[in-house]
């Protein structure tokens, strides 16, 4: 019975569509953190200058905020991805499971 409800869902193509949906997204969302995050790698390794400039009279630099921008935007992607998961590919599972089960 189990392996009959897994060839059905394997079949479905709305599981196909499912499974190319989130391996794409999935890989965008990798490709934009590897960006911004090894460009700010990139940027201390070949730039320091530029980090080590004071921001005004303080003694804060550019690469501190630059730093915290970079923690955000991992942030701000996973709440994006989250939301998308619990959405449209939450949306997608259950079509696939009810048609799989009937």
């Amino acid at each position: 019975m189990r392996d009959d409800l897994g060839d059905r869902i394997r079949a479905n193509p709305k599981y196909q569509e499912l499974v190319s949906k989130r391996n794409s997204y999935g890989w965008i969302m990798t490709l934009l953190m590897l960006v911004v995050y090894y460009g700010y790698i990139v940027l201390i390794a070949f730039n320091k200058e530029f980090l080590a400039q004071k921001m005004g009279t303080g003694v804060m630099s550019i690469g501190i905020p630059i730093g915290v921008g970079v923690i955000l935007f991992t942030i701000i992607i996973t709440g994006i991805y989250i939301r998308r998961a619990n959405t449209e590919f939450d949306a997608l599972k259950e079509q696939v499971i009810k048609e799989a089960s009937k």
